[in-house]
This record gives structure tokens, sequence and C-alpha cells, in this order.
């Protein structure tokens, strides 16, 4: 597992680097006028490719490695690592083809990570199998279709989940690692090696990412990079709940609660302004951060000050991310607490959500 890691940091490493030298003339394609932008300059947005790169060779390696060498601790052809592969990679492609082009509408994007939902289920029998809470675990009992069209719901929306939050330099790259490695540690717990081997190695791919995009800000994953996170999460979150009894399906929840809730919040935020829900705009949680939050640089050179700022924005939701993460790993077994957790956590959201909004900051806010 430690030389797929090896394999996926510096696949994804160098491919950055080629995409950062080859890439410069696509960048001006994303508009000074787009109200989520909080950085200056020309940044490429293809970093999905790296991380696409850095996945699937390690991957591919793991699963050649188990056939010729048969190294048990690398990926298993049992593991059917082919159908993952083919599953992630229309809403991969397709995220790349908006960040190139900034041309493919939100429902053409929605409908390719909806096609990547229908290969996952139909390729790997993908399905939630249950939530733990009997009157919902009896309707599944008698609707399977349930569970299917849940798991087409996580895997389409997650993708764009994680766009959302992509924001800054290293905020959803690092939220991604964090939630990887959350999920290879459970998949460990209960002797799922390949799994997490497919999320280590995705870890480390983001790693060789971040090498570029934090704290320089030099390539930016864009909406390949945030769909690729998102797919692979939905897919391994779904994966080991089906697979394995023990594990609460509301570990996944509690891990993913930030990035889920952020969309599920923004939604009810635009439609309560008159707005559609695809609609680009400056309110999110980390944009609220960065300009209500984030102070204290001055620099005469306006770029330097915006990319200190922005630089300085995302540790405060790296730190919000654990107050999920931590008890999720914690309690991977226990619904209740689990449950318990994500309630308590939306409440925190909105809580300092609103004080930003009101500029009554909380003292843990503080700069």
């Amino acid at each position: 597992m430690v030389w797929l890691s090896v394999i996926a940091f510096f696949v994804s490493l160098v491919i950055g680097a080629i995409v950062l030298r080859s890439s410069q003339s696509l960048a001006q394609i994303y508009g000074e006028d787009m109200p989520q932008r909080i950085h200056a300059g020309e940044i490429p947005r293809l970093g999905g490719i790296s991380l696409l790169a850095g996945v699937l060779v390690s991957w591919w390696a793991g699963a050649a490695s188990t056939q010729w060498m048969n190294d048990p601790s690398s990926l298993s052809l049992r593991m059917p690592t082919v159908w993952w592969s083919v599953a992630l990679l229309p809403a991969v492609l397709g995220g790349i083809a908006e960040d190139l082009t900034q041309r493919l509408q939100v429902l053409y994007r929605l409908l390719f990570t909806l096609l990547t939902g229908v290969l996952a289920v139909v390729l790997l029998d993908l399905q939630v199998p249950r939530l733990d809470l009997e009157w919902v675990d009896w309707a599944f009992s008698i609707f399977p279709w349930l569970g299917i069209a849940i798991t087409l719901l996580a895997i389409a929306g997650l993708p764009h989940a994680f766009n959302i939050i992509d924001g800054c330099n290293g905020l959803a790259g690092v939220v991604a690692l964090i939630i990887c490695l959350a999920l290879a540690y459970v998949a460990l717990q209960v002797g799922d090696r390949a799994l997490a081997a497919m999320l280590v190695t995705t870890a480390a791919a983001t790693a060789g990412f971040l090498f570029w995009n934090y704290p320089r800000g030099m390539l930016f994953a864009g909406d390949g990079g945030a769909y690729l996170w998102g797919v692979v999460i939905a897919i391994a979150s779904i994966s080991l709940v089906q697979r394995h009894p023990q594990v609460s399906p509301w570990f996944p929840m509690l891990l993913l609660i930030y990035p889920v809730w952020e969309t599920m919040f923004s939604i009810y935020r635009k439609w309560a302004r008159g707005m559609s829900p695809g609609m680009a705009d400056a309110l999110h949680f980390h944009q609220l951060i960065y300009r209500r939050v984030v102070w204290g640089v001055f620099h005469d050179d306006a770029s330097r000050d915006m990319l200190m700022r922005n630089n300085r924005t995302s540790p405060y939701l790296w730190a919000f991310t654990l107050l999920s993460v931590v008890p999720a790993v914690l309690f991977w077994r226990t619904t209740w607490v689990l449950m318990l957790c994500c309630g308590i956590f939306i409440v925190l959201y909105v809580v300092a959500y609103l004080s930003i909004v009101r500029f009554k900051l909380p003292g843990w806010m503080q700069h």
C-alpha cells in the first residue's frame, strides 16, 4: 500500500507540473467577473488531470502487482478496479471539459455525474443497504429501489458538493484528503485492505496536487478534481457500509456533513432569495470567512494581499471539518452518537454563519 501511495503522489506531482507548463493559454478562460473568484491572476483549473492520472496509475499498478507478483498488500483484482475506473470517468471528464471550455451548463454536468452513479450501480452492484432507522430500513426491505435512488443521489450530488467548497487554496483538497484517510482507517479496522488501498492512493494523489495548490495557488483542482474527489469518496462510503454491517451508515454521513450541509444550506439560501440553485454567488461559508473573519494582511501588492488572505482562510475550514471527522472516526459503529453529532454540527454551522453575517463572531473564530 505504501509503494502505491508513492506512485500516486509522484504521478500527480509530475503531471501537475506538466499541466502547469502547458496550460497557461487556457487559464484566462476563467472570467474576472465570476462572483466566487477570490484569487488574482490567471490560474489553470486543470488539476483534475493530475489527480486522475495519479489515481488511475496507482490503482492499475496495484491490480497488476496482485496478478503478476501475488502481492496481497496491494489492490486485489477481486476488487473490480476496472469498474471503478470506468464509473468515475464520465463525471471527471465532464468536469475537465467544463474547466477547458467554461461552457458546460450545470444541467449537463449533473447528467454526467448521474451517469457515473448509474454505472456504479450497474457495474459495482452498489446500493445503500440501510440507514439504521427501523422504519426506513423496513421501507428498504419492501422497496429495494429506495437504496438505489439514495445511491444515485449521493454519487451524483457529492461531486457538486466538493465543487462548492472548492473556493480557497487547499480547502477542498485537504478536506478530501482527511476524509479519504478516515474512510481508509475504518476500512482497515474491518479488514477491507483493497478499499483502504484505493482510498490511501487517492489521498496520496491529492497530496501531490496540493504541492502546487497550497499555499502558492499555482494550480486549481477545477470541476474535474472536485468531481473525482466526490465520486471516489461516495462510492467508497457506500461500498464500506454495504459490505460491512458493523459500519454505521451515519459514519460517512458525519464525515461528509460539511460539504453536504454547505450544499443543502446554499440551495435553501438561494431559493429563499429567489435565485436558481445553480447560480454562483459569493455567500458560501468559506467566502464569508475570507471577507469577514480573515484580516490583518496589508501589502502594497494587491495580488499578494489576496493570496495571503486566501491561504489563511482554509485552516479555519480544516478545523471545522475536524469537528465532524474526529467523532466519526471514534464512533464509527454507534449510529445514535453519529446522528447526534450530525445535528450538533448543523447547529454550529448555522450559528457561525449567522454570526459572521451579523458581525457577531464566536470567540473561536476571532483572528
